[in-house]
C-alpha cells in the first residue's frame, strides 16, 4: 500500500466513523474534547521515541494520524476547512520557506537556513514581527518546556552565563532563597515558597539547556528509574510479608537501597 492509498483508507474510516450509521461515541467528539487526548498521545509518542522502540513508534504515530486526521475533518464537516486545504497549505509553507532545497537560494548552514525560514514568515507572508524574540516561544507549551525555548531564545541574543559554574552558583543561590521562604513561610505564606522553588526550577532547567539536555527527557529517564525502583520495593515488601506504610519507612529504604543497587 503507497503512502496516499494508506492516508485515504484513514481518511475513508474516520468519514464513515463520523456519518450515518458510524460510531456514536466518534460522532459525539469535538476538537475541544479530543484535546487531551491530541495531548496525551503526544506524549505516549514521546515516550516511545525515547525508548527507540521503533514498533512502538509507528503504533503512536498512527494515534497521531488518527486524532489530527479525525480532528482535521470536524472542521470539514462544518465546511471551515477540508483536511485536504490543511494538507496543502502545509507543503506550500514547506516548499515556500525552504528556497535553498526547492529554489536557487544558498545557505552555509542550519543556521542561515533559520535564518531565512524567519524572514520569509515576515517579508514573504507578512506576519508581523514579534516585539520581544520570546513572543516566538507558544505560551501554550508546558511549563517546563517552555521555560527550556525561553531561555534557549534569550541566550541567541547573547543574554547567557559565560559557564557553567556560573548557572551552579545561581542554582545554590535559588536553593538558598527556597530554605529562606520555607522558614518564614508563618509569616510569608505559601505564594512565596512557591515563587522561589519557580526560580529553582528555571534556573535547574537553565543547567540543562547549558549543557545541551533536554530537561523533559532527562526527568523522564529518573520518572522511569524512580518507578522501577519503587516497583522493586513494592515487591519486596509484599513477598516479606510488610505494609507499605509510613512506620515502616525504614524497612522500605532498606530495599530502596538495594534496588539502587540493582538499578544504578
Amino acid at each position: 500500500m503507497t503512502v496516499s492509498e494508506a492516508f485515504k483508507a484513514l481518511y475513508d474510516t474516520v468519514v464513515k466513523l463520523r456519518g450515518p450509521g458510524g460510531c456514536p461515541w466518534d460522532q459525539e467528539q469535538t476538537p475541544v474534547t479530543l484535546r487531551g487526548s491530541l495531548v496525551e498521545e503526544t506524549y505516549e509518542c514521546l515516550e516511545a521515541i525515547d525508548e527507540n522502540d521503533s514498533d512502538h513508534v509507528a503504533e503512536e504515530l498512527g494515534d497521531l494520524f488518527l486524532l489530527v486526521t479525525m480532528i482535521g475533518y470536524m472542521h470539514e464537516q462544518e465546511g471551515k476547512f477540508t483536511v485536504a486545504s490543511a494538507l496543502k497549505k502545509i507543503n506550500d509553507k514547506l516548499i515556500r520557506r525552504h528556497p535553498h532545497v526547492f529554489g536557487e537560494v544558498k545557505v552555509k548552514d542550519s543556521a542561515e537556513a533559520l535564518e531565512n525560514w524567519a524572514a520569509i514568515k515576515v517579508n514573504q507572508e507578512g506576519r508581523k514581527p514579534k516585539d520581544s524574540i520570546l513572543d516566538e516561544v507558544s505560551g501554550g507549551l508546558p511549563p517546563m518546556d517552555r521555560a527550556f525555548k525561553l531561555q534557549k531564545k534569550a541566550a541567541k541574543t547573547g543574554f547567557d552565563w559565560t559557564d557553567a559554574e556560573g548557572v551552579i552558583s545561581k542554582i545554590r543561590e535559588e536553593l538558598e532563597e527556597v530554605t529562606s521562604a520555607k522558614k518564614n513561610i508563618a509569616h510569608n505564606g505559601e505564594t512565596e515558597l512557591e515563587k522561589e522553588l519557580g526560580d529553582l526550577l528555571f534556573s535547574v532547567i537553565n543547567l540543562c539547556r547549558f549543557h545541551k539536555i533536554d530537561p523533559s527527557s532527562a526527568l523522564n529517564r529518573t520518572n522511569v528509574k524512580f518507578t522501577g525502583r519503587f516497583k522493586y520495593v513494592e515487591k519486596k515488601m509484599k513477598e516479606t510479608g510488610n505494609e507499605m506504610q509510613k512506620e515502616n519507612l525504614e524497612i522500605m529504604d532498606k530495599f530502596w537501597n538495594e534496588a539502587k543497587r540493582n538499578n544504578p
